[in-house]
């Protein structure tokens, strides 16, 4: 046990440092020690762990610890973990110490106890996680990092001037309950929604996330956005308004991953889709809800982060993602495709599996609420999540037509580091109470009654034989190599298009300005010149000593009249 209690943030930062001095095997140690450290010391930290601070006059609460943040510190300790094992064979020192700045930076923010904290380690989130989408060094990379960061920015600009405005209105910083009221409230809400993945603020993820390194991608899945529901479940519980966009944002990724080619952006937008399973269980605001959103959370940065992973072995191996380009990877990564196969299953909800026991909640709570038109959509969204998920990204990748592609199985850390994700996915699944006994509201709840079976595995069955159908008779959306745009249409072609206009006219203007005034320089420099023309010039004319005698004794003179005046 540790003596001394520090903020759980803080080894995470020093092992960034650790990641930027080591390397080889000191590096690998050094970082898994930081992480074991680290849990031991959040293990042994006394119930509702406060740090209180004062800086300028203000009074803040910089660390404080409760039942709604505490699973999400060991959540980010678990995915650090599964990161860091799955990334031991990369030795970029940049990339290692960016995700440890990012993963500190994650727990730093759910365990903010005030809202400047929560601003600071907010910003720190965008700058410490952009580089892991410019550590894989392509253009395409580089481009979307830049768009990532921009809308990064944006989202702490507007929570710093919520917060500016919060605290003039209340006098106070306390990171609580906010409620959807004033202008305050709804440019904090903005900013969360934001890193939430809004619609229409969403595409920020599914431009980078696939573009990031495959281990970098990993980390992405896993803090952003769980930071951004943790804040929203802190702030907006049970905001009817939620409930709308959570429906959106449940269903309008299936469409657009049905038809995407890059199998990394299909899983982003399916992160979207789970996303949106969590914000109506926010806006429910019930403690069942509420629990079901936590523990979706939870359940999704591990099957998640087992997709990305496994699809990250893929492009580490073969050097390819699109699903036009791939298929038959059985036979040369077996191992990944079985441990894919669970991720798939996880994501998909089969009973056993740790989907199941999280999604389940967050629909009793629909249902428990009278929310039936949500239920209904979120039946929607479970069966569009097994097409593009639980069936597209396994059968494309590893089944499918055979590419003809023979590699080596993923290195034994990738492998290890599957395997921790996919036995959790089972381990929840068989035995959710491990899971709900750190949930935020005591519960008595049972995933596994008749009903949620039936309904589950009914869905699960329609939806295959609806994949099955449509493959055969040809009109499943093929797999294209292409690039589909959605809202990010509109800054990447008109506003583009403006940008590009408006700075060609600025030249053009520009060049006239510079233009006409080095005509008049010339002129002016000519006219110059002129005076100083031998013989001509009036300023190269030649005068006597005597005129210039004279010439002076005149003006003393003047000077002397002048005095006497």
């Amino acid at each position: 046990m540790l003596s001394i209690e520090l903020p759980p943030f803080l080894l995470f930062y020093v092992g960034a440092i650790l990641a930027g001095l080591c390397q080889g095997r000191v590096r690998a140690a050094a970082l898994l020690g930081t992480i074991a450290l680290s849990a031991v010391n959040l293990w042994q930290l006394p119930e509702n762990y406060t740090v209180l601070a004062s800086f300028m006059g203000l009074e803040l609460t910089p660390v404080k610890l409760d039942n709604l943040n505490l699973l999400f510190g060991y959540l980010f300790h678990i995915a650090a973990l599964i990161g860091v094992i799955y990334s031991l064979h990369v030795q970029d020192r940049v990339q290692q110490s960016a995700a440890m700045l990012y993963a500190g930076s994650a727990l730093g923010a759910v365990f903010a106890g005030d809202l400047l904290t929560l601003f600071l380690f907010w910003e720190m989130l965008a700058l410490s996680s952009v580089f892991l989408v410019w550590a894989r060094g392509t253009d395409r990379a580089y481009s979307a990092g830049m768009r990532y960061l921009i809308l990064q920015v944006v989202s702490g600009l507007l929570l710093l001037a919520g917060i500016i405005i919060h605290y003039q209105n209340t006098g106070s910083l306390e990171f609580t309950y906010i409620g959807l009221e004033g202008l305050a409230a709804w440019l904090i809400f903005i900013a969360f929604g934001i890193k939430c993945a809004f619609p229409g603020f969403h595409t920020w993820l599914t431009d980078a996330y696939p573009e990031a390194t495959p281990t970098g991608t990993v980390f992405l899945s896993a803090f952003t956005t769980k930071v951004a529901i943790y804040a929203m479940a802190r702030a907006f519980p049970g905001t009817e308004l939620l409930v709308t966009i959570g429906a959106v944002m449940a269903c309008f990724p299936i469409f657009f991953a049905v038809i995407e080619n890059d199998l990394r952006r299909v899983l982003a937008y399916s992160l979207i889709n789970q996303l949106g399973f969590m914000i109506i269980g926010i806006g429910i605001g019930t403690e069942l809800a509420i629990n079901g959103a936590v523990a979706h959370a939870f359940n999704d940065v591990i099957f998640k982060g087992l997709l990305f992973m496994s699809m990250g072995a893929v492009l580490y191996r073969t050097g390819r993602i699109n699903g036009s380009e791939l298929g038959g990877l059985y036979k040369s990564m077996p191992k990944t495709a079985i441990l894919c196969i669970v991720g798939a299953a996880s994501i998909s909800a089969f009973p056993l599996f740790s989907g199941f026991v999280s999604k389940s909640m967050i629909m009793s709570a629909a249902l428990k609420e009278d929310y039936d038109i949500i239920w209904l959509l979120l039946l929607f969204a479970s069966a569009g999540v097994f097409h593009h998920a639980g069936i597209k990204i396994p059968y494309f990748a590893f089944f499918a037509h055979d590419s003809g592609i023979r590699c080596k199985e993923a290195p034994r850390n990738m492998l290890l580091a599957m395997s921790i994700a996919a036995a959790l996915c089972i381990g929840i699944g068989s035995f959710p109470n491990l899971l709900y006994q750190h949930l935020p509201y005591s519960t008595n709840y049972s995933a596994y009654d008749l009903t949620h079976i039936l309904t589950q595995t009914q869905l699960l069955f329609f939806s295959a034989l609806a994949f099955v159908w449509l493959n055969l008779k040809g009109m499943y959306p093929p797999e294209l190599p292409s690039t589909n745009l959605d809202s990010d249409w509109f800054y990447r072609r008109p506003l583009a298009r403006l940008v590009k206009g408006s700075l060609s006219l600025m030249w053009a203007l520009d060049q006239q300005v510079r233009g006409q005034a080095m005509i008049g320089i010339k002129a002016f420099g000519k006219r110059v010149a002129s005076l100083y023309r031998p013989n001509e010039g009036l300023l190269a004319r030649e005068i006597s000593i005597s005129s210039m005698v004279a010439w002076m004794c005149g003006l003393l003179a003047v000077i002397l009249l002048m005095s006497f005046v």
